[in-house]
């Protein structure tokens, strides 16, 4: 085995297991199932996340919204999520008779796929992940971008207009804040000196959220946007588009959309705990507990925003995304690149004191250039709404 495969506690243990039970004439045979094994165990944990995550965000919005969620499949509803996937699954299957038959059923397919292959890279837990690339950022940055080809291809084969403006529409957002989302993992990367979130995990001696404050807040609002969550769920403007680029869709091929939602939601919080939580880090529990226990808090933050704050329109969503977004990310890559190149040694290495350092100058730092752009961006638009007024 290589040294990356070796470091892989998974699948060392089930390398080693079938190797001593078939012989080292096998090892063939071990190395693919070690593989089926570890790649299996992946996917089917983040769909068991996601799938107990639609229960859990429904509750939790009936908490937050004064309502009370579902409570009758099961004890306080926990079997809800297998009573839909069964309602799905029993719903008629219908095809637009104009549309592209191939493709509209692709478009599902690539969407969950695209979240699948992001779950590849994320170590969740000491010597647990299915593979380190050493480009891993970059990797996480190209597989998201599937998510866009897969509402297009969903929006134009569904032969519908709305469907065709709902994916038009959305696409616009996720090119949009894939800029800003970018330009956050580059600053990651500036910080880390790697590409490889198992790099970046072991080289944070200091949670990235304290150092790279506005880097975290540039990566949630992105991620948020990508995710099609509130305030930015543009494909859901019910009085516009019905269901955007998902209004053709019904039975299982609705639910893998619904269900990519939710898994893709799953990854961003494993990615967010890598990139700026310390992945397992210092852990209290065992390290698999310890990473999911921070991907639960993600989660349920996503939760209270989704229920908290009002849906925007789409032009505020660009503008957002425009004028004060990518500005601000680009003062935290230009910051972060300053500081490092004025506290890195010899060898470009942050110490932990380093870290904190910088924690110190960022805070206020983050704090200002918030609150400098989001005044900029608001002068720009005041001459918009007095034209409108005097229009009036």
């Amino acid at each position: 085995m290589s040294d990356l495969l070796t470091d892989n506690v998974i699948f060392r243990n089930v390398y080693a297991f079938v190797v001593s039970g078939l012989g080292a004439e096998w090892a063939w045979l071990a190395w693919l199932t070690a593989g089926f094994v570890l790649v299996m165990l992946v996917v089917n944990a983040v769909m068991a996340l996601a799938t107990g995550y639609t229960w859990a965000e429904r509750r939790l919005l009936g908490r937050l919204t004064n309502r009370l969620g579902p409570n009758r499949a099961g004890p306080s509803g926990t079997l809800q999520p297998l009573a839909d996937a069964i309602k799905l699954l029993t719903k008629e299957d219908i095809v637009p008779a104009a549309g592209d038959r191939l493709i509209f059923n692709v478009a599902p397919v690539l969407m969950l796929a695209s979240v699948l292959l992001a779950a590849a890279v994320i170590p969740f837990g000491a010597g647990a992940f299915v593979t380190d690339l050493n480009v891993g950022i970059l990797y996480l940055a190209a597989v998201s971008s599937l998510a866009s080809i897969a509402v297009l291809m969903a929006g134009f084969s569904s032969a519908n207009k709305f469907s065709t403006f709902g994916s038009m529409r959305a696409v616009a957002v996720l090119v949009s804040y894939e800029i800003p989302l970018v330009m956050a993992l580059l600053g990651i990367t500036v910080l880390a000196g790697t590409m490889s979130l198992v790099g970046v995990v072991e080289g944070q001696h200091a949670p990235y959220l304290l150092v790279a404050p506005l880097g975290a807040f540039v990566f949630v609002t992105a991620i948020s946007a990508e995710l099609n969550r509130t305030p930015f769920d543009v494909t859901e403007g019910e009085s516009e588009i019905v269901a955007g680029y998902l209004t053709e869709y019904s039975g299982m091929k609705f639910g893998v959309f619904y269900l990519a939602e939710f898994a893709a939601l799953v990854v961003a919080g494993g990615v967010f705990a890598a990139l700026f939580l310390q992945g397992w880090r210092w852990d209290v529990l065992p390290s698999y507990l310890w990473f999911i226990i921070k991907v639960g808090g993600f989660a349920i933050a996503a939760t209270w925003i989704r229920a908290t704050l009002p849906r925007l329109r789409p032009d505020q969503i660009l503008a957002f995304a425009w004028k004060f977004l990518f500005p601000v990310s680009m003062v935290n890559v230009a910051a972060l690149s300053v500081q490092r190149l004025w506290l890195g040694g010899a060898d470009g290495a942050l110490t932990s004191s380093d870290l904190w350092l910088m924690a110190a100058i960022n805070w206020p730092l983050a704090l200002v250039a918030v609150a400098v752009m989001g005044r900029i961006a608001r002068v720009r638009e005041r001459p918009v709404r007095i034209a409108a007024a005097g229009a009036r």
